[in-house]
């Protein structure tokens, strides 16, 4: 990588995290990386409003292929000493999605200098925290024929600027449940005048083991509960409302189905067993990850002939990634850079985004630009 498009991107992350913004809030980080690439390339910009991609254009005869990046941030306090701290009270970027939006603008330079035997499309990403900005961004995945798309996640706990990937899987699927349970209200002493939801929402609490067993599924299962809120503060009140919130989650999609019907299953049940009306909803909606072997066979292909050490991830993350939905209507593959072994994780106060990794990720992008 070029040293001058290095500094360049370093300091363009500098500024995305002085500048974090929440997901469906980041106006300032898409307009700023924006003018970064009409300052410095003469790509082809395309606003999509919320998100935006960037094109290089080699030929209507060329194969389409896509890079992704994200740029939101978490509601999580800076607290560590950094020149460039987040400037926004209670938001900073603990995930490391401005080095990935920092990487994929370094290799825009990189392409744009010195070109390409493909059409390369650079995809900038909103919303990737909530699940809910690649199901919006993946209709360029149709509109532009993308045949392969790539993207990479910054990773503690393998070597750093090692390249981590794996076959198939490689993000669990997993999606934000709220149970809803509404009786009537009484006097706390006469609780049989009312109908109180904290029995039923306690039985569903308790058949949660039975469901995520796992004698009786084929990957993991998971089911925590987030928030259990029943009835006020009035200890002369007989609670009438209650909330279940619950993260469901699963290796495999059609197992995560399953517990959520067997979850809206029981609560029905036990809504009609009290006399309670029941309604559920959804949000933070994240699809199964899958890597296409091809694709990632490219991207150890990349690793070994760019001598970068290549770590074979044994299982997917439990963590959601909405990259997902790309790979359901293309090929790719999603791979992941390491922050080193004892490195602070993600969404910790401790964390931050390591510079080095830009040109790693810079590197890697190139050679699967190349093949």
């Amino acid at each position: 990588m070029e040293k001058k498009n290095l500094e360049l991107a370093k300091q363009l992350r500098h500024e995305l995290h002085q500048h974090p913004e929440l997901s469906n809030h980041e106006a300032w980080t898409k307009q700023h990386l924006i003018d970064f690439l009409k300052k410095h390339t003469k790509l082809e910009i395309v606003d999509r409003g919320l998100w935006f991609y960037a094109i290089y254009h080699t030929g209507e005869d060329k194969k389409n292929i896509a890079y992704r990046a994200d740029f939101d941030a978490l509601p999580i306090e800076e607290t560590i000493d950094i020149p460039y701290a987040s400037e926004f009270p209670g938001i900073s970027h603990k995930c490391g999605h401005d080095g990935h939006s920092a990487s994929l603008a370094g290799f825009a330079l990189e392409i744009d200098q010195k070109g390409a035997d493909k059409n390369i499309f650079f995809l900038f990403q909103h919303a990737e925290e909530t699940g809910d900005g690649a199901a919006r961004c993946c209709e360029m995945i149709k509109e532009n024929n993308i045949e392969e798309i790539f993207g990479y996640h910054n990773m503690t706990g393998i070597p750093l600027k090692s390249i981590g990937i794996i076959d198939g899987i490689t993000h669990c699927a997993s999606k934000g449940m709220t149970i809803h349970m509404e009786g009537a209200p009484a006097h706390a002493s006469e609780p049989e005048n009312g109908v109180n939801p904290a029995f039923a929402i306690a039985k569903i609490i308790d058949a949660i083991p039975e469901f995520i067993s796992t004698e009786k599924s084929k990957g993991l299962i998971l089911c925590t509960v987030v928030q259990v809120a029943i009835g006020e503060r009035a200890f002369g009140m007989s609670a009438s409302k209650g909330d279940l919130l619950l993260t469901i989650r699963a290796l495999y999609e059609e197992e995560l189905d399953k517990l959520q019907k067997n979850l809206e299953d029981l609560a029905k049940a036990q809504a009609e067993e009290f006399g309670l009306k029941v309604s559920f909803a959804y949000n933070d909606e994240f699809p199964e990850t899958v890597n296409h072997k091809e694709s990632a066979d490219k991207v150890r292909k990349v690793s070994q002939e760019k001598s970068f050490q290549l770590v074979e991830l044994e299982e997917a993350w439990r963590a959601s990634e909405d990259f997902g939905y790309y790979t359901k209507l293309t090929k790719g593959a999603y791979c992941y850079i390491g922050n080193g072994e004892d490195y602070p994780n993600i969404h910790t106060y401790e964390y931050d985004f390591q510079d080095e990794l830009i040109e790693t990720a810079v590197e890697l992008f190139k050679g699967l630009a190349e093949l």
